[in-house]
């Protein structure tokens, strides 16, 4: 009956009594805790989606018209590798210029002036015609009928327009051939995360289909707040060398601030009455322990950053404090 008695009494203290003069002995084993100096950080999670990165998107559209000959880059999403040959074409412009050239070389191959030749090339050259058969053109002596147009980068074949036998006017895109050495993630946060991005140090971005964490290397927020949802798009750019990332891919995003130093105690250690927070520091006799008020701030569910009030080793109970309050409450104190 002693303890309950003494129990009953710290509850029915005012609390700031409690903070200043009350002291609570106890007659049991009570754990206690010591405050810790950490270092660590915040982080908050956010959730996105994979997209291609938009200077990765080429078009493949030529400079001049004709009709298909043989397609090579034949499937939706194949995967192609630069300078492999998509598409070989017959174009009459094409014919005609490389005719010129030809002619060209033969004309001035003993001529100091080259200008003639210079500018047949260059018209090639403007066409789009690869290198390699430029170079053909003056080995063989010979114009082919027909032009081959090659990948200009790595990537996948996203779109075809074109079939064998197809024709095709000069500007048509024949082909979107998509680049993921790197993508974008685009996640949406809200208005009040404004403050915390602008202290985010770096981002952590996982997906469900791979095990492999990946670190964003830049980041962009739109300058447009979406009304409906009152969110803005923050950008991330994921190296993806690997291509296991595609367009599509849900993504979870972690964002952390610069790590700092915090003094930090469990949260079953604090209590809360009437706003403010206390703990029970361990006393100078043994077994006593002393409220004492604190300020703190939450860290994450299960841990308090201690703002003023305690230093570094400081010990406090750390599980007796739903004891030492529910006395009162199941008495119907308070």
């Amino acid at each position: 009956m002693r303890l309950i008695n003494k129990l009953v009494l710290l509850s029915l203290l005012p609390l700031s009594l409690m903070a200043k003069d009350a002291t609570v002995q106890q007659l049991f084993s009570v754990q206690t805790v010591k405050v810790k100096q950490e270092i660590t950080n915040h982080e908050r999670k956010n959730f996105g989606f994979v997209k291609a990165d938009d200077a990765r998107v080429h078009h493949i559209a030529p400079r001049f018209g004709g009709f298909v000959e043989k397609i090579y880059a034949d499937k939706i999403y194949k995967y192609v590798k630069k300078g492999e040959a998509l598409v070989t074409v017959y174009s009459p412009e094409v014919y005609k210029a490389k005719e010129d050239y030809l002619n060209s070389y033969n004309y001035t191959k003993n001529k100091k002036q080259k200008g003639m030749l210079k500018s047949a090339k260059l018209k090639l050259e403007l066409l789009g015609v690869n290198q390699k058969e430029i170079d053909e053109l003056v080995k063989t002596k010979i114009v082919s009928f027909n032009t081959t147009i090659y990948a200009h980068t790595n990537g996948y074949i996203f779109k075809k327009t074109i079939s064998h036998g197809s024709a095709f006017n000069a500007k048509a895109q024949l082909y979107e051939l998509v680049n993921l050495d790197e993508v974008w993630v685009e996640t949406k946060v809200y208005e009040d995360d404004l403050t915390w991005l602008k202290n985010a140090d770096s981002f952590n971005v996982s997906f469900k289909s791979t095990d492999k964490k990946y670190t964003a290397t830049s980041t962009l927020l739109y300058p447009n707040l979406d009304p409906k949802e009152a969110t803005l798009t923050l950008r991330l750019r994921l190296k993806n060398t690997d291509r296991t990332l595609f367009p599509g891919m849900y993504a979870s995003v972690i964002s952390k601030d610069k790590t700092q130093e915090y003094l930090t105690l469990p949260a079953d250690a604090v209590m809360r009455k009437d706003g403010k927070f206390y703990v029970f520091i361990v006393g100078e006799y043994e077994g006593e322990y002393d409220p004492l008020e604190v300020s703190v701030k939450i860290l994450n569910p299960h841990t308090y950053i201690l703002t003023s009030g305690l230093n570094v080793g400081d010990e406090v109970v750390s599980n007796a404090l739903f004891m030492l309050d529910s006395d009162a409450q199941i008495n119907g104190l308070y």
